[in-house]
């Protein structure tokens, strides 16, 4: 459960630091008057779109490194 917990947490790590990244792509502004963007941001109601882009974004990564994890899984020596 410990090795469970751990993983969950270093995925949630990943997600939040993917959407960090790719706010910051999208939006270079926030660095320079992020409340300017906030306000847009609230008047236009649209709250989930940079939740969404990284779940897309996140999803294709997890997609490959799975299948990189399950690749390399196959050719590695089984120790039992």
């Amino acid at each position: 459960m410990k090795k469970f917990k751990l993983a969950i947490k270093r995925e949630i790590l990943v997600y939040l630091a993917m959407l960090f990244v790719l706010s910051l792509l999208i939006h270079s502004d926030l660095l320079s008057d992020p409340s300017a963007r906030f306000q847009l941001m609230t008047e236009k109601e649209n709250y989930s779109h940079p939740f969404l882009y990284t779940f897309f974004v996140y999803s294709i990564l997890f997609i490959i490194r799975k299948t990189l994890d399950f690749i390399i899984g196959l050719f590695e020596k089984k120790t039992d």
